[in-house]
């Protein structure tokens, strides 16, 4: 029989509507319970995707006994991490406080009807083993503990309340700036990069996007050939990789290992977006067949596997098929010989590693580039042009034979903040690779959620089919301005203008903190014991740095003070935790290098014909803190005019940098060689006309 969960969106929760446990989703009524039977409450976090969440949910939570201790014990609810990140991400930081460990999923807190948490874990197996207790004998032990030592409990209960409070940054709209953060973070990069294998540290290794794009655009901005190391480095070994998917194109979430070979097989959409813009800036300063093709893959998976009919993207793929992790993704080497003809398995065998060991737990292999494709034909004596063929043939026979496996199972809520990084990705790649026809899909996706998820003026954070649900958080916000920032890069629609003046007056409006920076939640929306105000990035990039560096660009563009004035004053709140430790705010300190040295913002005015011309020279070539909007043939409002158009028969550029603008230019080798470097060559004037 079906538990309360029944009748959720949450792929997730749905997962767990037919356990034996009485779940309730989040919300008054298991709390309103807890505090009239005074029970605790069993908060049980995880997400549809996660391996472990579904180890434990088979373990403990669909096993008769378990359940029936857990009901007997406990108010037992389950939350979807992607749904709600603002409870989960309060009890990750209680875990920690209270463990001193890493948190994860799934995350197991037991707290009081008043939701302040006493013990926390993450996977706990039916029965004890390695070191962790058995979850059928912890569940009651815990239910003892609370109702006889009920009042130390409400002690520990308030202590990690006042700790979670004075998590608050210390920083204030007076706060110095930090000097010399950006040297600062790129020497702690630096220090932990792995020069062999890429990434940083040892095992596991994330991708840590933030830190790779500051390294990538520190070396454009000053030529730093080590920052340029780290980027190109890290980007071929990802590529190269079994993090990398060589059949179906996309990257999983992590790597177990230091050499990117064994992902857990899981694939997100927020880890791909940001991996999409990466590889395309990459690939433009760095000039590397592999570097477009990892593009180029992620944008085939996205639109093959992850988008929804009305163009939005759904959530993730599981890490799991048949009950097994990475069944879907992994070969037999015989499987491979009865697929392939003679010539074909002698090139790939040597370039996927099928000619090794097996690298997946000694039983398997997951492809990864072990040999490059050149070498291969050299080995075997062939012309490049015939191994590029046979690889090709084979790659479309395995990802045929594949497709016809149990597939793992897809997460189809469509989340606004997720869906802003690919847009925001596709809208990047569609510039640097000149393919409008991923513009097209960052803008059917974007539109999707101008559908669906914006209502009266407020953003909703999740949906599934057109139901919409949930208050939009602070990253819902920041990402979609950015996305909507990318999409005026690539295809300029006064719609989008006007959609970013609104969600940047909702920001100030409903998450600015008095003394500067965003809270996580809007100040409607429901009380949590604890309200972060968060600045680190994470596995996504911080909140707080990507609405600095949008209200930055967007307030350049529309000439509005207001927005660039709330980014400094976030990234002040944030200064003296960027001094006294960088690592983690690469965001931050890309707001903060903007604010000190504006962004060059270049309207492209004129003739629409010669304007897109000059928009994709501008937009292709990889420079620093350049943006380019082509706005010719628009009625543009009065805000974002810069001055005349000299030539209204050809196209004119109006270049501003910060608030000050230059003449009109008519020249585009002009206009090149000012955004290169060299004023003295584009006939710069001393002066200029103020916004």
């Amino acid at each position: 029989m079906a538990n309360r969960l029944a009748g959720q969106t949450s792929p997730y929760l749905l997962q767990h509507a037919d356990n034996p446990v009485d779940w309730y989703p989040w919300g008054d009524e298991a709390f309103e319970r807890a505090r009239r039977e005074e029970k605790p409450v069993l908060l049980s976090i995880g997400y549809s995707a996660c391996h472990w969440c579904h180890v434990m949910a088979h373990e403990s939570f669909e096993d008769r006994d378990v359940a029936d201790a857990m009901n007997r014990h406990f108010v037992n609810v389950k939350v979807d991490r992607e749904e709600r990140p603002d409870i989960d991400q309060i009890y990750q930081t209680a875990h920690a406080l209270m463990t001193r460990r890493s948190g994860g999923w799934p995350l197991t807190v037991f707290m009081g009807p008043d939701g302040a948490p006493f013990y926390a874990g993450t996977y706990f197996p039916k029965r004890g083993r390695h070191g962790l207790p058995g979850f059928i004998d912890l569940v009651p032990h815990i239910a003892r503990v609370y109702a006889e030592k009920r009042e130390a409990i409400d002690e520990q209960g308030a202590e990690v309340r006042r700790v979670l409070a004075s998590l608050e940054p210390p920083g204030g709209p007076d706060a110095d700036l930090p000097e010399d953060a950006s040297v600062s973070l790129m020497r702690d990069i630096a220090s932990t990069f792995d020069r062999v294998d890429g990434g940083f540290g040892s095992a596991p290794k994330f991708p840590h996007v933030p830190e790779l794009e500051f390294a990538l655009h520190a070396h454009v901005a000053t030529g730093d050939a080590e920052a340029l190391d780290i980027a190109r480095v890290t980007g071929e070994r990802m590529a190269d990789g079994g993090i990398h998917d060589q059949l179906g194109g996309g990257f999983a979430r992590y790597s177990v290992d230091a050499h990117w070979a064994i992902p857990h097989f899981e694939k997100m959409l927020y880890d791909n977006g940001p991996l999409l813009g990466f590889y395309a800036d990459l690939a433009r300063v760095a000039p590397d067949p592999r570097f477009e093709r990892a593009a180029g893959g992620i944008v085939e998976w996205l639109l093959r596997e992850m988008r929804a009919p009305d163009g939005g993207f759904y959530s993730s793929l599981d890490a799991d098929s048949e009950g097994e992790e990475g069944r879907y993704y992994v070969w037999q080497r015989d499987e491979v010989q009865r697929l392939l003809d003679a010539g074909e398995y002698a090139v790939a065998s040597r370039h996927f590693g099928l000619d090794r060991p097996p690298n997946f737990e000694g039983r398997a292999w997951n492809l990864v580039v072990a040999i490059p494709l050149a070498r291969v034909a050299a080995e075997l004596g062939l012309r490049d042009e015939e191994a590029r063929d046979r690889l090709a043939s084979a790659r479309r026979k395995l990802f045929e034979a594949r497709e016809r496996r149990v597939r793992p199972g897809l997460d189809d809520k469509i989340l606004t903040s997720w869906n802003a990084l690919a847009i925001a990705g596709l809208a990047r790649a569609s510039r640097r690779f000149a393919r409008p026809d991923w513009a097209d899909a960052a803008i059917a996706a974007l539109d999707a959620l101008r559908a669906h998820a914006w209502r009266d003026g407020r953003l909703l954070a999740t949906r599934k089919g057109a139901q919409a649900h949930l208050n939009a958080y602070l990253d819902d916000h920041a990402y979609l301005l950015a996305a909507l920032d990318e999409v005026m890069q690539t295809r300029f629609r006064l719609a989008d203008y006007a959609w970013a003046r609104g969600i940047a007056d909702r920001l100030l409006e409903g998450f600015e903190h008095a003394d500067g920076g965003f809270y996580f939640t809007s100040h409607d929306h429901e009380t949590l014991i604890h309200r972060p105000l968060p600045g680190h990035d994470n596995a996504t990039p911080s909140g707080n740095g990507v609405a600095a560096r949008a209200l930055i660009a967007l307030g350049h563009l529309a000439g509005e003070p207001r927005y660039v004035e709330a980014a400094e004053r976030t990234v002040r709140r944030f200064a003296s935790q960027i001094a006294q430790s960088p690592r983690g705010f690469a965001t931050m300190i890309g707001a903060l290098s903007e604010l000190r040295d504006p962004p060059a913002t270049v309207l492209v005015v004129g003739d629409p014909a010669t304007s897109a011309d000059w928009h994709r020279e501008l937009a292709g070539r990889p420079r620093g803190s350049v943006r380019v909007y082509d706005v010719a043939g628009l009625g543009l409002p009065s805000e974002l005019r810069k001055g005349p158009v000299a030539d209204p028969v050809g196209a004119t550029a109006w270049v501003c940098r910060g608030t000050v603008c230059l003449p009109p230019m008519t020249s585009l080798p002009a206009v090149l060689r000012l955004l290169g470097g060299d004023p003295s060559a584009s006939g710069q004037p001393e002066g200029g006309a103020n916004v």
